[in-house]
């Protein structure tokens, strides 16, 4: 039996799911996608792979947009993937399809639902994620599970090592399900929402370092924001400053304030935390500041 895939998405894991199931001789019957994006820092273009295997595609502004709701729906698929895409689907798209549609979200879902799942996971000094494929419903990540596969946040990891251990992972899930959805004999898990929580949105002010903060929560935002992603700021005469890595110091006089900076040479900055230091190791200070003055 066969299965008919229209597919959405206009980030990178997006990209390589679709290479993947091209790989996997999957029937991909269109593509959506978008030429830019203003919400995605890891934005792909898909209509260069839709163009080179000869499959249908549109930019697609409004995915609910009824247009492109009949386009989709002329191709004729068995089930829609949507893998990276900014805004939710509605009723009439998610029930167009004999399976549904299947949507991704990088936690262990029933927990942490909601906005920039791999950038609070960080923030908040998670030690372990989950990569979730589940099949989309009216809410935000909510409906039933198809596949979840956990991988360990380390220490060391920031968001592109973390961003990579999900797209391996989903990858290793998309080659385990696929056949199984092809044959029509898979089994999903119910959320139970009693259990999980939501993540709101971020907005400029999260990506502010406030030194008033501990030395490992700094850390934490500073690696939750580097590349691909925005990257944390600090404000320096008046100026926003980016902040890309950081390294967390011991400082055992307590009687420092926070934001004082303790050292700055060879283009490094050890500046006085709540309870420690942090050592401000890439950054994009024009005008290094000086010890002794305050961040």
């Amino acid at each position: 039996m066969g299965l008919k895939i229209f597919f959405i998405g206009t980030v990178s894991l997006s990209q390589k799911a679709l290479q993947k199931l091209l790989s996997l001789d999957a029937e991909i019957v269109g593509i959506a996608t978008k030429s830019s994006s203003v919400f995605n820092s890891d934005h792909v273009d898909l209509s260069n792979l839709a163009e080179e295997h000869d499959i249908p595609w549109k930019y697609v502004k409004d995915i609910n947009a009824p247009h492109i709701v009949e386009w989709i729906k002329s191709l004729q698929p068995d089930i829609i993937f949507c893998f990276g895409w900014s805004t939710l689907i509605k009723k009439e798209l998610l029930e167009l399809t004999e399976l549904g549609v299947v949507g991704f979200h990088a936690t262990a879902l029933p927990e942490n639902r909601g906005r920039h799942p791999l950038i609070w996971s960080l923030v908040l000094g998670l030690e372990q994620g989950a990569s979730t494929f589940f099949f989309m419903k009216e809410g935000a990540d909510d409906g039933d599970i198809l596949s979840q596969k956990p991988y360990r946040i380390n220490y060391e990891d920031d968001a592109n090592s973390v961003y990579l251990k999900i797209e391996s992972n989903a990858l290793v899930q998309i080659a385990e399900f696929l056949p199984k959805l092809q044959k029509r004999f898979f089994k999903v898990v119910r959320q139970d929402h009693s259990c999980g929580n939501v993540w709101r949105k971020r907005g400029m002010k999260d990506g502010e370092i406030d030194f008033r903060m501990s030395s490992y929560a700094i850390y934490n935002l500073v690696r939750a924001l580097t590349r691909p992603y925005v990257g944390a700021h600090l404000f320096y005469k008046n100026k926003e400053i980016k902040i890309w890595k950081v390294k967390e110091e011991k400082y055992d006089h307590q009687n420092i304030e926070p934001g004082k900076i303790l050292e700055s040479k060879s283009s490094e900055i050890l500046v006085k935390t709540y309870d420690n230091a942090v050592r401000i190791i890439e950054h994009e200070f024009v005008e290094l500041p000086k010890k002794g003055e305050y961040l």
